[in-house]
This record gives structure tokens, C-alpha cells and sequence, in this order.
């Protein structure tokens, strides 16, 4: 009988890195099926040409399916749906709308109905193992403290609706979790490019810092809002998400768990801002601003976030109150050789990255 891991979020960052682990680690038996929407298909046909051919003995291992979570039934035909009903013993739902900016009503029918469609399929999928879902540690809105793997309920304030949105999903998939379906939540940090290649898709978050930096010659003023020396900004590469995710899933122990794919000793914001000052030869002339000011300015005075280039939905990232405890994450990753490295050990790779990729927007997939 055929297999099927389903997985959506396909060829985004994560997923496009994903897949090819989740070929190596299963027979040749086991096909993936990734729902994709229209409009990136042949997008998603050329990545999954490039991960077979690393891959010979994989060749037609990926199949691509066209559909939308954010409609019933996936938006997929009734056929395909039925197929994967019958066929899934893994669900893997990484589609998400992963933009600070986006608006209310997209990120409510991609994150929440989009979800609660994902979770329709697969309390329909008999012979399903396990629902793998990817969250993020921004559930916890602006939580005044530590904020643990078994929080949820209790978040601070959001700072926009993508953090809002997630927090509803995955409220969705931890209460079909303690109804009874086998599933595993990962929330990763704020993820950037591969700590070996510096390789991403998008450049947002401290990618506005690392553009800012670039245009100016040996000194460079940086704006900063609150105080840099006390927030602390929790930066992950792709490679390490990718890496525990793969571990992770394939224990049995993880089943029920919630594990927050963060940097157990992140960087204050001043701590970061001089590794990039010295990776990009600038002198940074560090401004603090306060907070309310800061945003203030980006969100109301014209020119300031197109003359600097950084979004005002960022700003609150770097003065943001919460920390992330890792602790289930630390048990279940002992013995696997897999860390998160140090931001210093890769932060020239993602400036080489982006100096070498000019044209690489901020627009994630939506």
C-alpha cells in the first residue's frame, strides 16, 4: 500500500529543506506530497527537480498536488483529497502567512482557517502517526519573562496579527492534541539563513539592520529602539530549525511535545549589532531611541522607513521583553550533535549572502 508524508509550506524556506531530509530518512516506498498553490508550481516543480537529483534513487519521490489551505477541502479535487486520506501516515503543516506586516484577514484565513482545514484532514487520515505542526516562539506575544514550551494560555500583547493568528492555530492544534491526535508542535525563533551558506529566501528582521549597515562606507549612525544592552534578540539558522526538526520528529518520545527551537543564549541587541558592525568593517554610531518614539517614527513620519529601509512592524523585535526556555527541546536534542550555533560563528556568511543577492525582496509566501 502506497505511503504518504503530506506536507504544506512547500518550497518555502523550511520546507524546501525538509523535504529532501524527510526522503533520506524514509524507504522508497514512502512518497512526499507537497500541496502547493498554483501560482508557485513550477517553482515547486524546479525545487523538487534540484532535491532529486541530489538524490537518484528518489527520482519521482515528490509529487506536487495544487490546493490551498486556506480553502475547505484544501482547495484540493476530491480525488487527491481522498487519496491522501487514505494514504497519510504523516501530516507536516508548515504553510503559514509568515509576515509581520500582513493584515488581519489574510492571516486569519491562512493561519487559523488554514490550520483548522489541515486539522480537518487529518482527524479524517485513519492511519495517520503523527500531525507535525510548525509554530513559533511568538505565541508568546510580549510576555514579561521567561515564557516555557508548556506555556500558552496568559501571552502578552501581540505585537501584530501574524503573532496573534499563530497563537490561535496553535491553540486549534493543542486542543485536537489533548482530544487525541498524535502530534508534535515546534516553535523556532526568529529564523535566518543557513549558518553554513548563509542561504534564505527572504530578507526581513535583522536582514533590515545588515541593509542598513551596507549603505553606509566605514561609519554607520544605527538607530536603536529602548535599550540595547538589555533586550536580547533570538536569532536561529535554517540549517539548526531544519536539523532539530528532523531529529525531533522521528522520536516517538516527541509525541505530546512542544519544543521551542530557540537560542538558549541569544544576544542582547547591542551584543549583535557590534558582531555585524564588525563583519561589515562599519563603526557603528549606536542612537538609542526611546521605544514609543521609535515607533512612533516609523509608523507615522513620512520617509523614515523607506529612507532606512527597515519595516516598522521590526522595531518592537528589538525591544522585546520575552525569553525562551529550551528545555525539552535541550533533553530530547542530548546526544544528537545538534546545537544552535553562536550568531558570531555565521553572521559574515548571511552578509556575504545577502551582498551577493541584492534581489531577494522581504515578501515571504503567502
Amino acid at each position: 500500500m502506497t505511503r504518504t508524508i503530506f506536507l504544506t509550506g512547500f518550497p518555502g524556506l523550511l520546507g524546501s529543506a525538509l523535504v529532501g531530509r524527510l526522503l533520506d530518512r524514509h524507504e522508497r516506498d514512502v512518497w512526499i506530497t507537497a500541496l502547493v498553490q498554483p501560482r508557485y508550481r513550477e517553482r515547486a516543480e524546479a525545487q523538487a527537480a534540484r532535491i532529486e537529483a541530489e538524490r537518484p534513487a528518489r527520482r519521482g519521490g515528490i509529487r506536487i498536488v495544487e490546493g490551498d489551505i486556506a480553502r475547505p477541502r484544501l482547495g484540493m479535487e476530491l480525488a487527491a483529497y481522498e487519496a491522501v486520506r487514505r494514504e497519510a501516515r504523516e501530516i507536516w503543516h508548515l504553510a503559514a502567512v509568515y509576515d509581520l506586516g500582513v493584515p488581519r484577514d489574510l492571516a486569519e484565513r491562512v493561519n487559523v482557517q488554514g490550520t483548522r482545514h489541515v486539522l480537518d484532514l487529518a482527524g479524517g487520515t485513519h492511519g495517520l502517526e503523527r500531525f507535525q505542526y510548525v509554530s513559533t516562539c511568538y505565541v508568546s506575544g510580549r510576555y514579561p519573562g521567561t515564557f516555557r514550551e508548556t506555556d500558552l494560555d496568559g501571552p502578552g500583547p501581540f505585537n501584530n496579527h501574524y503573532e496573534e493568528t499563530k497563537h490561535r492555530a496553535e491553540v486549534e492544534v493543542q486542543r485536537a492534541m489533548s482530544q487525541g491526535l498524535p502530534a508534535t508542535v515546534y516553535r523556532p525563533a526568529i529564523v535566518v539563513g543557513d549558518s553554513r551558506t548563509g542561504e534564505t529566501q527572504k530578507y526581513d528582521g535583522p536582514y533590515y539592520i545588515i541593509q542598513w549597515i551596507l549603505r553606509w562606507g566605514r561609519t554607520a549612525p544605527l538607530p536603536l529602539p529602548g535599550d540595547p544592552e538589555r533586550y536580547r534578540v533570538n536569532l536561529v539558522p535554517r540549517d539548526f530549525v531544519v536539523d532539530a526538526l528532523d531529529h525531533l520528529s522521528s522520536l516517538k518520545a516527541s509525541e505530546g511535545q512542544v519544543y521551542q527551537l530557540a537560542d538558549p543564549q541569544p544576544l542582547t541587541v547591542a551584543e549583535m549589532t557590534r558582531i555585524l558592525g564588525a563583519v561589515t568593517g562599519r563603526r557603528l554610531l549606536r542612537v538609542c531611541v526611546p521605544e514609543r518614539l521609535a515607533l512612533a517614527a516609523f509608523r507615522h513620519l513620512p520617509g523614515v522607513a523607506s529612507l532606512t529601509g527597515i519595516k516598522p512592524e521590526a522595531v518592537p523585535y528589538f525591544s522585546h521583553p520575552t525569553q525562551y526556555d529550551t528545555a525539552q527541546t535541550d533533553r530530547d536534542l542530548e546526544g544528537s550533535g545538534i546545537t544552535c550555533p553562536p550568531f558570531q560563528s555565521y553572521a559574515e556568511r548571511l552578509v556575504r549572502f545577502m551582498e551577493e543577492n541584492p534581489d531577494i525582496g522581504s515578501v515571504g509566501m503567502a
